[in-house]
């Protein structure tokens, strides 16, 4: 289903309101509410379902299934989907130990930093940090860019320590893994991180010419603290 007529161009390229795509979120839609003994952790609204057929190119299959995992994973892991208020993470975020660049790389994708040593596991637990992913998961996926073109993920592991470690279960790490896909760096990240994205986007820190990564985690917790109310809306303490 992602092809339109000729001429028309990709599905994904249409805005929410053309008859092809809401076409196909009405179709999502039937699937969602024909489901027997599901609890939807979003009402079903166009908003929400067109960002899983966006994902998958309007491949109608694909995007039911991945609206499946997505409601699947949010009820089985409460201790990081049950309250996603920035209160919970504020610590986290003061730290910098999260930012998102400005603008996007060359395919169009949302850049996320994170700073592993400004995790301090004594104080905040893995749980802790993974729902600070899913906090800025929630908020770039609003995003018709991001909906079409993904995100990346910078992992600086400068400060990595067995006390980390320690906080990585398997229970937690099986739960991570269903959702993240990692790529590592060597020690010489500066020259990879510049094979995969142009300087004029990077840190300072890493290289790059934009402001610093201090700054940038700033002004995304700024963002965050910003969306407090609909974070609420989406929790599901609030569905419950």
């Amino acid at each position: 289903m992602s092809q339109g007529p000729p001429g028309a161009g990709r599905l994904s390229d249409l805005p929410d309101h053309s008859p092809a795509v809401r076409g196909a979120v009405a179709e999502l839609r039937r699937r969602a509410e024909a489901e027997p003994g599901q609890r939807w952790p979003q009402p079903l609204s166009d908003f929400f379902l067109v960002r899983f057929l966006r994902a998958r190119d309007f491949h109608l299959d694909l995007a039911w299934r991945l609206l499946k995992n997505y409601q699947k994973w949010r009820i089985e892991c409460p201790e990081i989907s049950a309250d996603l208020q920035p209160s919970s993470v504020l610590g986290l975020l003061h730290a910098g130990y999260h930012g998102v660049l400005r603008s996007r790389d060359p395919h169009g994708s949302k850049v996320l930093i994170y700073r592993i040593g400004q995790w301090d596991p004594k104080l905040f637990t893995a749980y802790d940090v993974f729902r600070v992913s899913l906090i800025t998961s929630e908020l770039i996926v609003k995003e018709i860019e991001t909906q079409r073109n993904g995100v990346k993920a910078i992992f600086d592991l400068q400060g990595w320590r067995f006390a980390h470690a320690f906080q990585i279960s398997p229970a937690v790490a099986k739960k991570i893994a269903a959702v993240l896909t990692v790529y590592m760096h060597g020690y010489n990240y500066m020259q990879s991180l510049t094979e995969h994205f142009p300087v004029s986007i990077l840190p300072q820190e890493y290289g790059g010419e934009e402001v610093s990564i201090e700054e940038l985690a700033k002004e995304w917790t700024d963002f965050i603290m910003a969306s407090a109310d609909y974070l609420q809306s989406i929790s599901l303490v609030a569905q419950e």
